[in-house]
């Protein structure tokens, strides 16, 4: 059976062109001219855009964390994941102390087989630095996972000192891996938040002021210059801090192989909400942590510089009642993440809303960067020829509100609770099936399939 989507707008980076597209079984057979193809069956897309499924480079499904686990699992994450128009996920295994890298991939294989509603792949969290985990990198890459995530913040859990770092990112640089670092300077930020709490200041809020924007920005600088004296590409996650940004800016236009993702959150929320009274604010504990307004216009503008290449979410949800609730009395034992897989495409199209961005720039941060960024280019990505047929029909004038009532996500509450958004998900083809359409959600959780990846494509 063939598919031809009818008269949307197909989105690329460089803009959208009326055209047709016709999917034969997983994969995209043409895209024509209007009214050039035909098919077995017709979706009509009228007045819709048509874009490539959106790829989150940056979730954490079934994460343990501070005693307890992120309550998505792969099967509901997904899930979640396609009913917001994201067709693939690159999810992290995360290394404990002690164990092996290969060991720890095959367990997340384990947990992902099977039970994922659209295509995922996985980066390794390096977390145990030694001659085993650093010969292992290479098998790694070999299995499909080109990518490392490595951490400055999270002393005695997940944090490398800076000598473990430049071994990690000279494995890197040999086998052509990617570093992607969790850019904070955790020893300062221990020292900060055990006076905060000695001093009797216990609120979520503390969780912000412990964890101030200068200490993104020099672990960014750091990791920057090791990367420069290493020669290893460098990834700079969930970046919210202008002072972090700047410090990219200016690697990128030293030549230097640096790359950033921001998340919504960073976009849309502020240290007001982690103020919030009650112990609301701890809705929001993420890190790094939600800044002042005032880096938000910054942040904009990264991403219409291409300093910011790449939007995903850090998904990691915590429930409000019995998970984030751990912390009260101690901010320091609210477990760090927040839900949002479902709401980037929607959330980053309301910056198209607001001319923050282009139509080409939101397909581009949220799908065809990640693709080139993390090895899927051209299966994913893309709406050409050949690639798999990942696609989403996006209506942008449809209106919502965001809302733990209605989403899809496992989690008791909405960091976005009563955001009007201009535009949402029509129809999603994840590997040419309809996954979600107007009658609901029709996939799978079988459905999904693991991705081997390649490296970074835009290495120079």
């Amino acid at each position: 059976m063939t598919t031809l989507i009818q008269g949307g707008q197909v989105v690329s980076p460089s803009g959208a062109l009326l055209a047709d597209v016709l999917v034969d079984g997983e994969t995209i057979a043409a895209v024509g001219a209007p009214g050039t193809l035909s098919g077995d069956e017709t979706i009509d897309a009228t007045g819709k855009y048509v874009l490539p499924g959106g790829i989150d480079a940056h979730t954490h499904m079934e994460m343990p964390f501070g005693g307890t686990h992120s309550v998505d699992t792969f099967s509901t994450g997904t899930t979640a994941a396609a009913w917001g128009g994201t067709t693939t996920i690159i999810d992290f295994a995360v290394q404990a102390k002690g164990t092996s890298l290969l060991s720890t991939l095959d367990k997340w294989h384990s947990k992902a087989d099977g039970n994922c509603a659209i295509d995922y792949g996985f980066h390794m969290i390096v977390s145990d630095v030694n001659d085993q985990s650093l010969k292992e990198m290479e098998a790694c890459v070999d299995g499909g996972v080109g990518s490392f995530k490595m951490f400055m913040a999270y002393p005695g859990v997940f944090y490398s000192t800076d000598g473990e770092i430049l071994l990690a990112m000279q494995k890197a640089r040999e086998i052509g891996a990617t570093i992607m670092m969790h850019a904070e300077n955790g020893i300062a930020i221990d020292q900060l938040a055990a006076q905060a709490f000695a001093a009797g200041n216990i609120d979520p809020v503390q969780h912000g002021l412990t964890r101030p924007p200068e200490l993104e920005g020099e672990a960014t600088s750091r990791a920057i210059q090791l990367a420069k004296v290493t020669g290893s590409p460098l990834y700079i996650v969930h970046l919210s801090a202008s002072q972090a940004l700047a410090a990219v800016a200016e690697a990128r236009n030293d030549g230097q192989n640096v790359f950033a993702e921001t998340c919504p959150q960073y976009l849309y929320l502020s240290i007001e909400d982690l103020a919030k009274p009650d112990f609301e604010g701890a809705k929001y504990v993420a890190s790094p942590p939600l800044r002042e307004k005032s880096h938000q216009a910054d942040l904009w503008r990264g991403l219409r510089t291409n300093d910011l290449s790449v939007v995903s979410t850090d998904h990691c949800p915590f429930c409000f009642k019995d998970q984030k609730e751990l912390g009260r009395g101690d901010f320091r034992a609210i477990p760090n993440g927040m839900p949002g897989v479902e709401h980037r495409m929607d959330l980053l199209h309301q910056g198209v809303v607001a001319g923050e961005l282009t139509l080409g720039r939101w397909v581009e941060t949220c799908s065809a960067t990640p693709a080139r960024m993390f090895g899927l280019y051209p299966r994913k990505g893309v709406i050409a020829a050949g690639s798999d047929a990942d696609i989403v029909i996006y209506d942008p004038t449809a209106t919502q509100t965001l809302s733990a009532e209605t989403h899809h996500m496992n989690v008791d509450y909405s960091a976005y609770e009563g955001f009007e958004i201009t535009g949402r998900v029509h129809t999603v083809l994840s590997r040419g099936r309809v996954v979600v359409s107007p009658d609901g959600f029709s996939g799978s959780t079988s459905h999904g399939k693991f991705l081997s990846r390649s490296l970074n494509q835009y290495l120079n």
